[in-house]
């Protein structure tokens, strides 16, 4: 009969926990919703916005701004791919509220403490690798692509007349926006390295002599990452080496600074030997 009994009390908190869960759930996909229908509303301001670093490489090339749809359908899809991107950014805060709200509960005060702050910082860094991506990056990247346009012309030699082919750009709305979308999503995820690092830092997964150990294997992947997130132009891919491999430095003195927070906490609490310190490596003191 305890037994019984027993499953039964840790059965009702699963189900208010589900029923929780699913309130949260359906709430931020309403959030989504109302977002996503406010940016389909003005997805062409949105759109000119988007379009603005193309029409200022295009200007200063003295040539017009114009994209043109390829399929019937595809200005409508156009309108959906903003609409999304749109109405995930404006319900993030909300979903990440929700997010907070049902963990928090379940947290320590002193858990609580740590984890907000990271809430509130990725983000942050999200929306500066994003601007990163297009003030600067998106610039270059359209910079280079038209570069290879060049115009038709007719060349004469010995009374014989030749013509060159002439290359214009003619761009598909969908595909710049999907291109576009691509560096604002790449950069903005990259940008979430230091607070990725340092949050496991803080949890114990990762030791800032480790990432010191790693750092070779950590410049070979960021350089494997700007191969394929970037073109094939060597400016825009030294520009995100540099950004990427300043925020695993950035992220090893923060990694640091939690380690050293932590030994004074020990140290505090009679803990921590005055020899040894968390995150330092005994043989390599040996």
């Amino acid at each position: 009969m305890s037994d019984t009994n027993e499953i039964e009390d840790s059965r009702a908190p699963l189900i208010e926990h589900l029923a929780e869960l699913r309130t949260r759930l359906i709430r931020s996909a309403m959030a989504f919703i109302v977002g996503m229908v406010i940016c389909f509303a003005v997805w062409n301001p949105i759109f000119n916005f988007l379009t603005q670093p193309l029409c200022d490489a295009r200007g200063a090339m003295g040539d017009d701004c114009g994209l043109i749809l390829i399929k019937l359908q595809e200005g409508f899809f156009v309108a959906i791919s903003i609409s999304l991107l749109g109405g995930l950014a404006l319900s993030f805060p909300f979903i990440s509220y929700q997010l907070w709200r049902f963990v928090a509960p379940g947290l320590y005060r002193s858990e609580k403490g740590a984890f907000l702050p990271f809430m509130l910082a990725s983000p942050f860094m999200f929306f500066l690798g994003a601007s990163f991506a297009f003030y600067v990056v998106v610039p270059l990247a359209f910079n280079f692509f038209l570069g290879f346009q060049q115009e038709g012309a007719l060349v004469g030699e010995g009374g014989v007349i030749n013509s060159t082919a002439g290359i214009a750009f003619q761009g598909s709305a969908q595909e710049y926006l999907r291109l576009t979308i691509k560096f604002i999503v790449a950069f903005g995820l990259c940008f979430q390295l230091p607070v990725l690092l340092t949050l496991m830092g803080k949890a114990g997964l990762v030791s800032s002599d480790g990432l010191i150990a790693v750092r070779k294997y950590a410049v070979v992947g960021i350089l494997l990452l700007a191969a394929v997130v970037t073109p094939p132009d060597v400016i825009t891919q030294v520009i995100l080496f540099t950004v990427v491999y300043g925020l695993y430095e950035i992220s090893i003195q923060l990694v640091k600074r939690v380690e050293r927070k932590r030994n004074a906490e020990l140290r505090e609490a009679g803990l921590l030997d005055e020899d040894w310190e968390t995150g330092d490596d005994p043989e390599h003191d040996a």
